[in-house]
């Protein structure tokens, strides 16, 4: 699966002040010498980590004036030969220097082929190569934490010690299994058993993380829900500070959910007003109500909203948050209980406390403690399969079951780990993850 061949394309979008575009391969190199002039002389007789000034030309044509950078492997991203052109930010200018490289012999590369590459030489495992993903689309501080966190590595030596643990046990049960003929045992099965134990509590305590890694990924999601005309799209454009949602005296004039993004304290938050709950026989009000708590059961933050105390509209789920709102607080003689949230939408009061409420639903100081979180249903899916067989494992030591058997689960834990990190994966999982890339990187 290595890949040695020379490939290129644009490392950043169009219409920028400057462009960059990426030549990596075995000819990276000479072949930026047959389009690249220099008073410095051939990259050839460059070092690594040098940049030289010089013009992309087309034999007598000159494309333009660049800046070209040198990574000589192994010492580059993707640990080949790997040049990296600086030019004006023209989409003709950046097309021109593809065409020349293609024209050249090079490829023009796929979706996340540098990163892949980079994989495939040992540069990063692949929850690292992911994480490269995740931090050119993070986009508050928390996701970026947790996306760079992942990128170091915290992540990877968290799963690599579980593996080592697991190794280890896999490794003296093989041995005992060698020696089957003599019955003797190597590992002590009761300290199997409470290392099987120790580990399912540090796998469990990472796929219970996802809930909160997923969320901050994507963006928590906080349905704004109460009766018709309490406030709801009111509150939504003073939240985004613009008037996004239709606001009127008509009850019912939401039918659809409205969704809208902002970051508080680092953290992204999307809110969703949502149609009024409330009985009624219009269909299309009906279907903005069936809407309402399909938004309130994939949210992380409730914001349930009332003019005056009443009775919740709504049931939570587990690890869902509820934030009780009065609005209307302007009003005199309106009361707020005691843990509820005072506001006045119309007149801009109260909103602050409100958003320091909701921002206090989400704990991310793991996160930005640099801890080991997880955010990506692939890792979590296979960490619960881990768990499933590290049960397995279990339950087979406490019945006795003979040691080939256990040595089995035990090896299936640790294939599927391997596949979170890439020790263990296939073709096709590899081609799956990177299409997601874009170009260039």
């Amino acid at each position: 699966m290595i890949l040695n061949d020379t490939i290129v394309a644009p490392a950043t979008p169009t219409g920028g002040a400057i462009a960059i575009v990426r030549i990596e391969g075995s000819g990276a190199i000479a072949l930026s010498d047959s389009i690249f002039r220099s008073p410095r002389g051939p990259i050839a007789e460059m070092a690594g980590y040098t940049a030289a000034y010089g013009i992309i030309h087309d034999g007598d044509r000159r494309i333009d004036d660049v800046i070209l950078t040198l990574f000589r492997a192994p010492h580059s991203y993707t640990g080949g030969d790997m040049v990296e052109i600086a030019c004006h930010g023209s989409a003709y200018i950046v097309g021109e220097i593809v065409r020349l490289a293609v024209e050249k012999g090079a490829r023009a590369a796929s979706a996340g082929e540098f990163t892949k590459r980079a994989f495939l030489a040992g540069k990063m495992d692949l929850s690292q190569a992911e994480a490269v993903a995740d931090i050119i689309a993070a986009d508050s501080k928390a996701s970026l934490t947790m996306a760079d966190t992942q990128l170091r590595g915290r992540y990877s030596h968290s799963l690599a010690h579980l593996r080592g643990e697991l190794l280890r046990l896999a490794a003296l049960l093989e041995l005992e299994l060698d020696f089957s003929e003599e019955d003797v045992e190597f590992a002590d099965r009761g300290e199997l058993t409470t290392l099987l134990a120790t580990i399912d509590q540090q796998l469990t305590s990472l796929a219970a993380s996802f809930g909160t890694g997923n969320a901050i990924k994507r963006g928590v999601a906080v349905a704004i829900v109460g009766a018709p005309n309490v406030g709801k799209s009111t509150l939504l454009n003073r939240i985004v500070g613009e008037e996004r949602a239709m606001v009127s005296d008509i009850a019912g004039t939401t039918r659809d959910s409205i969704e809208e993004s902002v970051a508080i304290d680092g953290v992204r938050f999307r809110f969703i007003d949502t149609a009024g709950l409330h009985q009624t026989d219009d269909r299309l009000e009906s279907m903005g109500i069936e809407r309402t708590h399909k938004a309130v059961e994939q949210a992380q933050v409730v914001v349930e909203m009332f003019e005056r105390e009443g009775e919740d509209f709504i049931a939570l789920g587990e690890g869902q948050h509820l934030v009780r709102v009065i609005n209307k607080c302007d009003r005199e003689g309106t009361t707020v209980p005691e843990g509820w949230v005072g506001i006045s939408a119309k007149y801009d009061q109260g909103i602050d406390g409100l958003l320091k409420a909701i921002r206090q639903c989400v704990d991310t100081n793991d996160i930005m403690r640099g801890e080991a979180v997880v955010s990506n249903s692939r890792h979590y899916e296979a960490l619960i399969r881990a768990r499933e067989a590290l049960s397995q494992a279990t339950e087979s030591l406490e019945m006795g079951i003979s040691t080939d058997l256990v040595a089995q689960d035990i090896r299936e834990v640790l294939s599927i780990i391997g596949e979170i990190t890439g020790e263990v994966t296939s073709t096709d999982i590899l081609t799956e993850i990177f299409s997601k890339f874009c170009i260039g990187k």
